[in-house]
């Protein structure tokens, strides 16, 4: 975080893309550093500056190697303070303009290697590799990899540094800090709960107290139908473009070597638990269940809470499951309206089971 300067915002939230959180720079700054995180023996980067300020270039220069682009090295060296030692190397390059005077050195000499190699025909990789920095890494890389004496090559028993349990706590902790600030998400449901469940409770006030005609208790059936099926098929569409979201994280991190996917998708289904069963005591219990009228019996009343539990886990680890199949957004929404469909049809209302 201090390499590339992003101390200040540890707290903060990356966001979208353009909509909210870091901007394209600190999000540039950001993937360099998850990318370090894992210590890689090689990294390849495509113009690794691009789109930056140039005090931003600055902080990405001194974390990193100078790179041309194919990645052939140009510069492998101390920078110097006030990059004294690059611009003394650089200057020393017969063809190169001189820098000006507090001109960003990072600036700088991005535009003299693509000025003059274009301008002049100047192979910096070739004038790099012709110098005596070149030769001086090489010998102290040659010294570097000699092992010592009596020493063994590196071996790791296991894929990840870590162990199961503790890469679960880790993704779990990061699920918890992600949700609890996402009031998008987690903030509109308990008050939409809330709201469904008194439209509900007063479009079928005390149905349940009334059980005199077969019509009244298909009454009251259809008003646990429908209060169910709408906020479960509204949940799995509320989380699908959290888990789009966090699917981009997801696959970056896996890449780096961080933890493994069944870690994650663990957290990621027990972080949905208490959120849910506060939607489910919100709506179902304190409104629909008393609003509606059925009996205050401690069985019925637990089954209506495990029933309605139960329905919301299933309808938003369906819309989790979607996103991870289909990888698209669009192509999930897709998919869930039409399963909803058949799922609806014959859940045993639309269609009852047929009496012999």
């Amino acid at each position: 975080m201090e390499l590339v300067e992003l101390t200040s915002l540890r707290e903060a939230i990356v966001g979208l893309p353009g909509v909210n959180g870091l901007s394209l720079e600190q999000r540039k700054r950001l993937t360099v550093a998850v990318e370090l995180m894992s210590n890689p023996s090689i990294i390849f980067m495509d113009e690794p500056t691009s789109g930056l300020g140039s005090r931003a270039a600055a902080i990405v220069m001194r974390a990193l190697f100078l790179m041309a682009r194919g990645g052939q090295e140009i510069y492998v060296g101390p920078l110097g303070q006030h990059s004294c030692h690059l611009i003394k190397y650089f200057e020393g390059i017969e063809g190169v303009s001189k820098i000006k005077d507090g001109y960003n050195p990072a600036a700088w000499v991005l535009e003299v290697t693509t000025s003059a190699q274009a301008a002049l025909g100047i192979n910096f990789n070739d004038v790099y590799r012709n110098s005596e920095l070149y030769r001086r890494n090489k010998a102290l890389i040659k010294e570097l990899s000699a092992p010592f004496p009596g020493s063994k090559d590196l071996y790791f028993p296991t894929k990840y540094s870590q162990p199961f349990f503790n890469q679960f706590k880790a993704c779990l902790w990061k699920q918890h800090r992600s949700y609890w600030r996402n009031a998008s998400y987690t903030a509109y449901r308990l008050p939409f709960a809330a709201f469904v469940a008194l439209l509900y409770g007063s479009m079928f006030w005390d149905l349940g107290s009334k059980r005199r005609r077969q019509q009244d208790i298909f009454n009251a059936m259809g008003a646990m139908y429908i209060s169910v099926i709408f906020m479960g098929v509204n949940n799995t569409f509320s989380v699908m473009p959290v888990i789009a979201v966090e699917q981009t994280v997801f696959y970056r991190e896996r890449a780096a070597g961080m933890f493994s996917a069944m870690a994650y998708a663990l957290a990621q289904a027990v972080i949905e638990l208490p959120y849910l069963l506060a939607q489910t005591v919100l709506s179902g219990v304190t409104t629909i269940f008393a609003m509606i009228g059925f009996e205050w019996e401690a069985a019925k009343f637990f089954w209506y809470m495990f029933i309605m539990y139960f329905n919301l886990l299933g309808y938003t680890y369906y819309g989790m499951m979607l996103i991870a199949l289909t990888r698209n957004q669009q192509v999930a929404y897709i998919v869930s309206t039409a399963i909803n469909g058949i799922w609806s049809l014959f859940a045993g209302f639309m269609i009852p089971r047929p009496q012999f």
